[in-house]
């Protein structure tokens, strides 16, 4: 099977060698494509109608100028337009968990999404900062990744991909937590000002809300969370209010 792994942390990031090593464990085909630098929370931007450098950077192992959902698309319409496609993209392991409003800003998740787009079934990983490193975490995140991929009959369907939070010691149990709220980018910092131009920034960490069940939780008691997400919800408007609203344009 040919595997396809990017991330949002670059080429260089401890996460991706890491994965890589794990997902080496299940298939001897894997290709790397990774951005030149760190991509955080660009979602699932993506570059269109500007260039986009790619660079062999080693067998099978290629750097891309662009957003984190470029790396797939890079991948999928340069490197494999006359290839296999890859059966799996996985994504990670980002430095740092992805929760809450994470799901929509992750440059991790937006790798799976990206890939969903395509037809393939994809896997974020992202794990707590500074966890308890072990050489057997590699081993133990390769099985992981070979159950998963094993059962893709029972969570593979259109539209959809994982998401996976690691804790910082593995192993460790899994469950299913609820989507919680924490809110990254709450505030902002005056760097500069003057006349009629400021500078700000918007600095980085979270409140780490927690509410009972949600992801947050789950992983500070230690468990894996595991959750599939898709990217067509959407809350049905009642058929009255349209009714309102056209007859409220026609009056």
């Amino acid at each position: 099977m040919r595997i396809l792994i990017c991330n949002d942390d670059g080429i260089e990031a401890p996460g991706l060698a890491r994965l890589v090593n794990a997902a080496s464990d299940l298939s001897d085909d894997v290709w790397v494509v990774a951005p030149e630098g760190k991509r955080t929370a660009a979602g699932s931007s993506l570059t269109i109608a500007r260039p986009l450098t790619m660079r062999r950077v080693g067998p099978n192992w290629y750097s891309c100028s662009g957003t984190p959902a470029d790396c797939v698309v890079s991948a999928m319409a340069w490197l494999f337009a006359d290839a296999m496609k890859p059966d799996l993209v996985l994504s990670g392991v980002n430095d740092g968990r992805n929760v809450a409003e994470d799901l929509a800003y992750s440059g991790t998740l937006g790798i799976a999404r990206e890939a969903s787009f395509w037809g393939v079934p994809a896997i974020g990983f992202s794990r707590v900062k500074n966890p308890d490193f072990t050489d057997a975490d590699d081993g133990w995140l390769g099985a992981l990744i070979a159950s998963l991929w094993h059962s893709r009959a029972d969570w593979v369907a259109e539209g959809h991909w994982l998401s996976v939070n690691l804790p910082a010691a593995l192993p460790a149990e899994i469950r299913q937590p609820a989507i919680g709220r924490d809110k990254i980018a709450r505030s902002a910092q005056i760097v500069e000002s003057g006349g009629d131009r400021t500078v700000i920034t918007v600095p980085r960490g979270r409140a780490h809300a927690s509410e009972p069940g949600d992801e947050n939780e789950a992983i500070d008691a230690g468990f894996v969370g595991i959750n599939r997400l898709n990217w067509f919800g959407e809350t049905r408007l009642d058929e009255g209010l349209l009714d309102g609203i056209q007859r409220n344009e026609a009056s």
